[in-house]
This record gives C-alpha cells, structure tokens and sequence, in this order.
C-alpha cells in the first residue's frame, strides 16, 4: 500500500492553494498540485467551524483520512491534495462521503476509473 503523509505547514497549503489546481462539488473542494517525483502522496484537510463541534469536524476528518487510506492503491503517487469540506457532509454517511469525494478525484483525474479492488 502506497503510504500518504500529512500536509501541515501553512507554506505547504499556500503552495497547493496557489498552484495546484481546484476541483469540486456541492460536499467536497479538492485541490491538487502534482509532483511527479514525490514519493509518496500528501494530504491536508480543512474542516470550517461552521461545520459543528469539535467531535463532528473530527469525525469527518477521521473518515476522509480512512477514505484516502483506502484508495492510496488508486491515487496517482506523488501528489498534495487539500480537503476542503462543505455543509452538506455534517449529514452524511461514510458511503456517501467516499462516492462523493471519489467522483471529485475522477473529475481531478487522479484516480483510475476501473481497477480491480482485491
């Protein structure tokens, strides 16, 4: 499994903001910037206050990073993606959340359409 580390650093998501490019629907913004020499994947993720009390911006921060856990097998190696969450994914379910943010990076085109899960 392909390992994917944490974007931290305030210049690491000015880089991507600037950058990268953005992509999105009415649940999820994704911003995508490539390094074609990275090693291995990065992620950040940005869950507003508005989305409800720690315990729920935590929860949906817990599921997006098992959801990219998940498909690090799909993901194009070597690139930053920031997770920017909207409204609608307070009342979400985890299936939901992985179709929604799953359609999001094919529109990205950084997932492979068909590949066989084992």
């Amino acid at each position: 499994m392909k390992t994917i580390q944490r974007l931290k650093k305030n210049e690491d998501f000015q880089v991507v903001f600037k950058k990268g490019k953005s992509f999105a629907n009415r649940q999820f913004v994704v911003y995508v910037l490539r390094h074609p020499g990275q090693p291995c994947s990065r992620l950040g993720l940005s869950v507003s206050k508005k989305m409800g009390n720690a315990v729920m911006r935590n929860h949906i921060k817990r599921c997006i990073k098992e959801i990219f856990r998940d498909m690090a097998d799909r993901l194009e190696p070597g690139n930053d993606y920031i997770i920017i969450s909207r409204r609608p994914v307070r009342t979400m379910s985890y299936h939901e959340m992985q179709g929604s943010l799953m359609h999001v990076l094919r529109k990205a085109g950084v997932i492979a359409e068909h590949k066989d899960e084992l």
